[in-house]
């Protein structure tokens, strides 16, 4: 008998806020690098090698 093991979907897109200029973003959160606003350049998210540390306003969850 073969048993299947189920995962959840951890990894997500979030639009954010940025918390300098109030551009939205969609930013994934597990990016590998440090994640800036496309407008003024702030950091939004800090890779930690797993989940990022989001510094902006989440906004929605994308999925």
């Amino acid at each position: 008998m073969r048993r299947t093991i189920h995962q959840k979907k951890e990894s997500k897109f979030l639009k954010v806020i940025c918390p300098k200029c109030k551009n939205e973003q969609i930013i994934f959160n597990k990016a590998s690098t440090k994640v800036k606003c496309l407008v003024c350049g702030n950091i939004l998210a800090e890779n930690t090698g797993g989940k990022s540390i989001i510094k902006a306003k989440i906004v929605k969850v994308l999925g």
